[in-house]
């Protein structure tokens, strides 16, 4: 192999990652659940619009899709949707039900025939949506979380605990709609039912929390017809949050919270496995799951510091067993049947796949959507865990992914272009898997850090908090100091550094820009621009008082919102960047890019922004995916002065 290496500048590489391979393998398996003996989940189709489909395994491990284009299996219940399916087997055959993305609308289906809505559409808004449905074949029901829009604004919403019948007749009767709880509070998880049948327990919070902040733990009992009896909080409160909660097979409530300052298991109220590692996570999806109890006794969790691993946690003894595997990163998500397990794991030479972990030999296998490399894996990253030093001598936790090519390497002494990226959420996570949209940059000789800034999730409570008042600040010091710490220490060139994000990554980019001299250029993909409007409804429910916590009481420091918004220093700017904006987006919506964009307009910086039709908030369609990653690759060349093979060339604009 050492002959043949070629000497080439960074950026020029020629790699068989294209920008079709990357969109073609964006997302990954989700929402697991057994139907009878069978494995099913959810799974994308980016070619095909971007919808996702119900995949089924059949008992020979044969997979298929079982609902044929246009089904979209997904709700939008707070935006970020929930647990979109659940199935049984019915008289020797499946009996699912499922939210269809277009409408909302909950629908039941048996394969061989057609899917027929259960619900009925509302004029209102939003209309009616659902998330976490679960089959009570014995009520001859659905049990769900329902969102109800009360009128057109994002935040004219109820949300409760519903029973809709099995039978249809709500289809045109919204009151046939059986509610289980008053909405006393703003946000439900769907309710887990003990395993005798006589309690249930969901989580609850409010306003101007999020569930990572405090949330509530609520039992009630069930009554004679299926009714909710005196629902009484028994864990939780504003700064503890529970992040999911189940039933022992005896009938004991099972928890995960963050009391100590860390996710941990607690049954009845009595820790189970102390560690300074979470079991845990944040809500952003009504339905995760990190812990799946088992008939035996024994607790499946996805547990770790930082990364994640799969684990059976004996509760008596407080053991904890690893399965042995090459994922370092599990999707919370999981279901269990008898002794197995299934959950969805990852790592950096592999993408997200179905694993099936058998509790009595402790293997785990692959049993669906396996990992099938597109390429030589010799063209994939390899990436460093690093822990950088911020400001104060804080810990910043950072992906290091250096250009790497098996056929090429630059002369001596250039130094390689890297980009910061800046994850979501800002509540979130940069998980150490294979991601060929990193690949598409490292093998072409441009280096990617992806950091884990304080406020992200994984390294506890504490962790987390350092972000609270400090949306802003922290994150875009913690980015700076990793891009020059790498450029420091002769990784990366300092005169080649870029920074990119989406959503609150995309917030992070833009202010990097505004803020620091640090970067040439960036990527802001669907971001939030302007705090004071994001504040005051331009965004949905479920986030709308987000920046209390993030930035701080907008009625008490007004001006901490124009002061930090980069709307409000666009004459700040002075480094060409790409602007990237679904028109569809309901979180991030495209009003704050042409704000922006406006008061750009004249300043003679190079710039180029793509809206695409059709997007919300996370590009789903396979061709968004490529011109979003050619024209990001195009803004470096140009600005770094790269050259490399075969990519179409961005316009920019003064």
């Amino acid at each position: 192999m050492g002959e043949n290496v070629q000497t080439s500048a960074y950026g020029s590489w020629p790699s068989p990652i294209d920008a079709a391979l990357a969109a073609a393998h964006d997302g990954h398996p989700e929402w697991l659940g057994f139907v009878g003996d069978e494995v099913w989940w959810t799974e994308p189709r980016p070619a095909e619009g971007g919808r996702r489909t119900l995949v089924r395994r059949r008992a020979d491990g044969q997979e298929e899709s079982v609902l044929p284009a246009p089904w979209n299996v997904r709700s939008r219940v707070i935006e970020y949707g929930g647990h979109p399916w659940a199935g049984a087997v019915v008289a020797g055959a499946p009996l699912v039900v499922f939210v269809h993305f277009a409408d909302q609308r909950l629908y039941r289906y048996e394969p061989g025939s057609e899917p027929r809505p259960l619900t009925p559409l509302s004029p209102v808004g939003g209309g009616l949506r659902w998330a976490e449905p679960q089959l009570r074949l014995d009520l001859g029901e659905v049990w769900c979380v329902l969102e109800e829009f009360t009128g057109d604004g994002p935040t004219d919403v109820r949300r409760v605990l519903a029973a809709v019948p099995l039978d249809g007749s709500a289809v045109r009767d919204r009151d046939a709609v059986r509610e289980l709880t008053d909405d006393r509070h703003r946000f439900v998880t769907g309710p887990r039912i003990s395993p005798d049948g006589s309690r249930a327990a969901w989580l609850a919070w409010d306003h101007p929390r999020m569930p990572w902040d405090g949330t509530e733990l609520v039992v009630a009992d069930i009554g004679s017809h299926g009714t909710l009896v005196e629902p009484r909080t028994v864990a939780g409160g504003p700064e503890e949050s529970i992040a999911q909660a189940d039933w022992s097979p005896d009938g004991r409530l099972l928890y995960a919270s963050d009391r100590t300052g860390w996710w941990n298991l607690y049954r009845d109220g009595e820790q189970l496995c102390p560690r300074e590692e979470e079991f845990g996570g944040a809500l952003w999806k009504l339905g995760h799951r990190w812990f799946a109890p088992l008939d035996s006794g024994l607790i499946a969790v996805v547990h770790g510091s930082g990364s994640t691993a799969l684990g059976i946690l004996d509760p008596e003894s407080g053991e904890l067993v690893d399965a042995a595997g090459p994922w370092t990163e599990f999707a919370p998500t999981l279901a269990v049947h008898g002794e197995r397990v299934v959950a969805v794991g990852a790592s950096p030479r592999t993408a997200y796949e179905v694993v099936e972990l058998d509790t009595r030999t402790g293997r785990a296998r692959v049993i669906g959507a396996p990992h099938d490399d597109p390429v030589d894996p010799a063209y994939y990253p390899e990436p460093l865990i690093r822990t950088f030093t911020g400001p104060d001598g804080r810990d910043i936790h950072a992906h290091v992914y250096p250009p790497h090519h098996p056929g090429h390497r630059a002369p001596g002494g250039e130094l390689p272009p890297y980009v910061v990226w800046a994850h979501g959420g800002p509540t979130g996570h940069a998980p150490l898997v294979l991601d060929l949209s990193i690949a598409y940059f490292t093998s072409r000789g441009i280096g990617v850090a992806e950091v884990n800034y304080g406020g992200s999730t994984g390294y506890g409570r504490e962790y987390r908090n350092r972000l609270r008042e400090q949306w802003g600040v922290v994150d875009v010091e913690d980015c700076a100091a990793v891009a020059l710490a790498l450029a420091d220490e002769g990784t990366a060139d300092r005169d080649r550094l870029a920074v990119r994000g989406g959503s609150a990554g995309g917030w992070t980019a833009a202010a990097s820009l505004t803020a620091t001299d640090v970067y040439a250029c960036g990527t802001i993909v669907y971001p939030i621009l302007d705090l004071a409007g994001w504040g005051t409804g331009e965004t949905h429910d479920f986030e709308s008082q987000y920046l209390e916590s993030l930035v701080g009481p907008l009625a008490e420091v007004p001006g901490r919102y124009a002061e930090r918004s980069p709307v409000e220093h666009a004459d700040r700017v002075t480094v060409p960047f790409l602007l990237l904006q679904g028109l569809d987006d309901v979180i991030c919506p495209p009003a704050q890019c042409e704000r922006f964009l406006a008061r750009i307009a004249g300043r003679q910086v190079p710039h180029a922004y793509i809206a695409f039709e059709g997007e919300g908030h996370g590009f789903r369609r396979a061709d968004t995916m490529i011109r979003a990653l050619e024209a990001e690759l195009s803004l470096y060349a140009q600005v770094f002065g790269l050259n490399p093979p075969g990519v179409p060339t961005l316009e920019l604009v003064k």
